[in-house]
């Protein structure tokens, strides 16, 4: 199996919700995102100085929505630690069940419902 890594872009151009959602339904399985490089829960606290507003939301939507995926059996959630308050967040796609499962835009439709 080839494992391709993504690496989250510089800070100027970060993931959003809606790449990640791209980005879990087209994987292959085993393909690995970095989603985001720094401290998950100080870059999301109020507190957190290190991201503005818009950029903290943001963060906090594709983190909620990793852990969804995760949930639903999309994807792995794995860490890195490369030193203090410097982590790497990835997701890996897991392989899809062999029953035809429903496209991942209906599961998001059914769950706003």
């Amino acid at each position: 199996m080839n494992i391709i890594i993504s690496k989250t872009p510089s800070t100027a151009r970060r993931i959003t919700e809606i790449n990640l959602c791209g980005w879990i339904g087209q994987a292959s399985p085993g393909a690995v995102l970095e989603y985001h490089r720094g401290f998950l829960a100080l870059d999301t606290s109020p507190q957190g100085k290190r991201l503005g507003e818009e950029e903290r939301a943001e963060l906090l939507r594709v983190a909620r929505r990793a852990w969804w995926a995760s949930e639903k059996g999309l994807v792995h959630l794995v860490q890195h630690r490369h030193g203090a308050d410097d982590y790497s967040y990835f997701v890996i796609a897991r392989p899809r069940a062999h029953a035809p499962s429903a496209p991942l835009s209906s599961i998001l439709l059914a769950e706003a419902a």
